[in-house]
């Protein structure tokens, strides 16, 4: 009875998600404030009818209601609680429900959180928002309906594939989401400043905290996808540039082109055409991501669906939100009239050298990503393109990124000057050069990579600190540095992450060291300067699988350091293996040890890598976030202050 309820509340909100979509969009047009005021409850119902579906296809799960065909397909009674969870949206049916809650998340919140929105852009937004939904509310219930019963229920389930049952993924999916669906909102906020053909300095100021909480999210769901497939495939790499990879990559650069382009929108009133066009091609590229993962089109460890009927549906939904804005994007460009005149040096032009080193970087990872596909479709040649040819490709762009970004955060608006700009900055170079020669000195026979991370990451993270201490005034004060807008640390904060993220980028990929050899039991054997003995090889029982353990100790310098038990399962439901890997995880470096098949001659194969910083990676990225966060705090950008400004200002004065 739930799960029909839940089916039936998902035609409902299909027709909501019609009325949202058409009536404030008439009423805006028309000048008519009853019609606009539709957009606020429509898409609050919205919301709560999806929400209520999804938690009904979840309570399917939990109850292990096997008379649900996707339950079956998913799921397990001998699984864990968290995974019977997870395994809602560990497919291609839930995924997608998950995915249009969100969009109806995004709206509602809208609608609850816009009162400073003039009445016409208010309703003109939460009509695209509704739009979206409609088109993917329609390719759930005609191509991917979840709710769909077994005539003959079986006695069990054909359990979630294994690679899903971990931590890592339970938790990637959903913050991916909201960043995918986050930038919905900029788009639908680009659709309607289109339809009303006026970008200001308010516009800039609207888009930035959804933008902002997109890129967050994403930043989030991207750093504990490459957690999870550093720790649990066994390869020991954190990317791969797998199409999938590379599919939640590319919305994540460009809504940091977006996020800069915004700035210079709302200060200066310049770049509005290019901010619109990054506001539509964000949420283009995401749609792009979802066609990759969900069509079959190209293979990956990564896509929920094999399926081209899927792939042609949402393509049509692509062909109709992308080319209808980008037509009304060449209707209405003209009359986005840039106001404010910058000089060719200026904090502006940095923002703009910003904008296409980004935007050109997601473009070589767009050409690698579908060149395969284009090769065989038309010069019938199967190609692959791999990691050789996107470090090569993508790297210089993020060097040359991360050179200017210092001094460009220190650029006065207007006009100024590159030797004043850098003139704070001389000790701070001076002192990266030094930490990227050590690192040269320390290393032995290898690439130029590491010291030139090395170098980069001080320079981004001793740059940041500059910038936010030359806030306080010509003479550094501390008292005044506390009360700084916090969009002003979290710029620092952001900058800093991504200086440690390339630093740990670099360490990794330069100066990592591998073993692999067949080791028997009780034998120790030395990689990079650690011992590691082999004491003994288990079979072991889980929840839901059977494993091989090994316990291996690792010790340096005659000192036992840690118990490391990697491990082989076999998941008997699915008939699938998986492969957990043992870390010594530590700030410096990481132990990493995969432990393979027994051999003939009664050893055991053993896979080692030292990995020196790894962890400064996710570091990194979680203070990327965390910085992301702060200035979503900063009261200029919530959304309700400008409202409250405006009740204040239409009191009369006594």
């Amino acid at each position: 009875m739930i799960t029909e309820l839940g089916h039936f509340a998902l035609i409902l909100a299909f027709l909501v998600a019609i009325l949202q979509a058409t009536v404030p969009l008439v009423g805006a047009w028309r000048r008519n404030d009853r019609w606009m005021a539709v957009a606020e409850p429509a898409a609050s119902a919205q919301f709560l009818l999806i929400g209520f579906s999804f938690a009904a296809l979840m309570y399917a799960f939990i109850v292990s209601d096997f008379s649900l065909r996707l339950v079956v397909l998913n799921s397990h009674s001998a699984k864990p609680m968290l995974y019977k969870i997870s395994g809602t949206w560990g497919n291609h049916e839930g995924s997608m429900l998950l995915w249009v809650l969100i969009v109806a998340l995004f709206g509602a919140m809208a609608a609850w959180f816009g009162g400073n929105l003039p009445p016409s852009l208010r309703a003109r937004v939460l009509a695209v928002q509704g739009a979206i939904g409609v088109a993917f509310l329609a390719f759930i219930l005609f191509t991917s309906n979840p709710f769909l019963r077994l005539a003959v229920p079986p006695f069990d389930g054909q359990d979630l594939n294994p690679l899903l049952q971990d931590p890592g993924l339970a938790f990637h999916p959903p913050f991916l989401y909201l960043g995918y669906v986050g930038l919905s909102m900029a788009f639908s906020f680009a659709v309607a400043a289109l339809i009303e053909g006026r970008v200001d300095a308010a516009w800039g100021r609207w888009v930035r905290p959804w933008t902002l909480a997109a890129w967050v999210f994403l930043t989030i769901g991207i750093a504990l996808g490459s957690w999870w497939a550093y720790y649990e495939l066994g390869w020991g790499g954190f990317w791969f540039w797998d199409p999938v990879e590379n599919a939640s990559f590319m919305p994540w650069l460009l809504a940091a082109a977006l996020l800069h382009s915004a700035i210079v929108v709302e200060k200066r009133e310049s770049l509005k055409s290019w901010t619109i066009l990054l506001a539509i091609l964000a949420f283009g590229f995401s749609l792009i991501g979802t066609f990759i993962v969900r069509s079959g089109l190209l293979t990956s460890v990564h896509a929920f669906a094999n399926d081209p009927e899927r792939g042609v549906f949402i393509l049509m939904i692509m062909g109709f939100f992308m080319g209808g804005a980008l037509i009304l994007f060449a209707l209405r460009a003209g009359a986005m009239e840039a106001r404010g005149v910058f000089g060719m040096v200026s904090r502006e032009s940095a923002l703009v050298a910003n904008n296409l080193l980004l935007a050109v970087s997601c473009l070589v990872v767009f050409v690698g990503t579908m060149w395969p596909l284009v090769a065989e479709m038309f010069f019938d040649r199967k190609l692959s393109v791999g990691p050789p040819f996107f470090n090569m490709a993508f790297t210089p762009f993020m060097v040359v990124l991360g050179l200017i970004l210092p001094v460009g955060a220190m650029m006065p608006w207007k006009r100024g000057s590159v030797a004043r700009a850098a003139w704070p900055l001389r000790y701070v170079f001076v002192a990266a050069i030094a930490f990227g020669g050590l690192a040269w000195a320390l290393q032995t026979g290898r690439s130029l990579i590491g010291p030139m991370g090395a170098f980069l990451g001080a320079w981004l993270v001793m740059g940041a600190a500059v910038d936010i201490a030359s806030r306080t005034g010509q003479r550094f004060n501390a008292a005044r540095l506390l009360r700084l807008p916090r969009a002003d640390w979290g710029k620092a904060v952001a900058h800093a992450g991504l200086g440690i993220t390339m630093l740990g980028v670099a360490g990794l990929t330069s100066w990592q060291s591998e073993d692999i050899r067949v080791a028997q039991i009780g034998e120790t054997f030395n990689v990079g300067g650690y011992d590691l003995t082999l004491d003994a090889v288990n079979d072991v029982e889980g929840p839901n699988y059977l494993a091989t353990v090994a316990e291996i100790t690792l010790a340096r310098g005659g000192r036992e350091i840690a118990q490391l038990r990697p491990e082989k399962r076999i998941y008997p439901v699915a008939q699938m293996p998986t492969t957990e890997a043992a870390i010594d995880y530590n700030l410096a470096r990481d132990v990493y040890v995969v432990i393979g098949d027994a051999q003939v001659n009664g050893g055991w194969a053993v896979r080692t890598y030292i990995k020196p910083l790894t962890n400064w990676i996710w570091i990194g990225c979680t203070l990327m976030a965390f910085g992301g966060l702060l200035s979503l705090t900063d009261r200029r950008f919530r959304v309700a202050v400008g409202a409250r400004k405006k009740a204040a200002a239409a009191v009369p004065a006594e």
